[in-house]
């Protein structure tokens, strides 16, 4: 065994969440370039936990015969829909040291994953968000959802008086011991899910950091936009009525 294999060995556990829904076409190739891509990139131990939320096609067949296949490989089953309520129940029952999680697509680069992790597991920040506005973050997208995004991220700022500078991005790491403070506090099982973390997280008194990314537009993404737009405005207001950072009990 070499050093390097023997420090991932007894390193911190990493569990990547990919959370889908109705993904059977995509899902085995997404999973075969994780596992070739992360024994040789990621410095430390990992599992991939596919997380199938009411997936109605063949996506939970898929995805059990990879985690026979494959022992680095496990799957978690909710029959219903909701990529929020597959982070928070996946995240809240893992045991591992630092809890991912990105998009089956991949949109986002590989090599914007170790930075994400380091964030939490050497730098000392409770959570780290991918972020497609951050400076030195490269994307490729409509000028559509460009202006969308910038849109959503400037009235959370008014609003919430926020610094992070991406809500919405499917690339997020989270120290267990964060998550379990933050996640009861959560409780949008939808899109909305990640921003509601961040402001939770930022205005509660946890360190969070911007880790820019490198990231290509899906054109086959499964968002439909102005529904979205309507629920997540929903979701500010409900958090500015409610404040549930101030149950953290690390607000500063």
């Amino acid at each position: 065994m070499t050093a390097a294999a023997d420090s991932r060995r007894h390193g911190l556990l990493v569990d990547v969440v990919l959370p889908v829904y109705n993904e059977e076409r995509g899902l085995a190739q997404s999973v075969a370039t994780l596992l070739e891509w992360l024994p040789d990139n990621l410095p430390l131990r990992w599992r991939i936990t596919i997380a199938d939320n009411g997936s109605i096609d063949g996506t939970l067949g898929v995805a059990q015969s990879l985690a026979e296949q494959h022992p680095g490989v496990r799957v978690v089953h909710m029959p219903e829909k909701g990529r929020g309520r597959a982070l928070k129940r996946v995240w809240s029952e893992s045991d591992a040291d630092i809890l991912a999680y990105m998009d089956i697509d991949l949109s986002t680069d590989l090599a914007c994953f170790p930075p994400l992790v380091a964030a939490v597991a050497e730098e000392g920040f409770d959570v780290a968000a991918g972020s497609r506005l951050a400076r030195g973050a490269r994307t490729t997208r409509s000028l559509k959802r460009e202006i969308i995004s910038r849109g959503y991220v400037l009235i959370i700022k008014l609003l919430m008086w926020t610094r992070f500078s991406d809500a919405q991005c499917g690339f997020k790491a989270i120290r267990r011991e964060a998550a379990q403070s933050l996640l009861p506090l959560v409780q949008d099982p939808f899109w909305f899910f990640d921003t509601e973390l961040l402001v939770i997280a930022e205005k509660g008194g946890f360190r969070v950091k911007d880790v820019p990314v490198t990231w290509d537009e899906d054109p086959d993404s499964r968002v439909q936009i102005l529904r979205t737009i309507a629920q997540d405005l929903g979701g500010l207001l409900r958090l500015l009525r409610t404040r549930p950072w101030a149950r953290t009990g690390r607000r500063r």
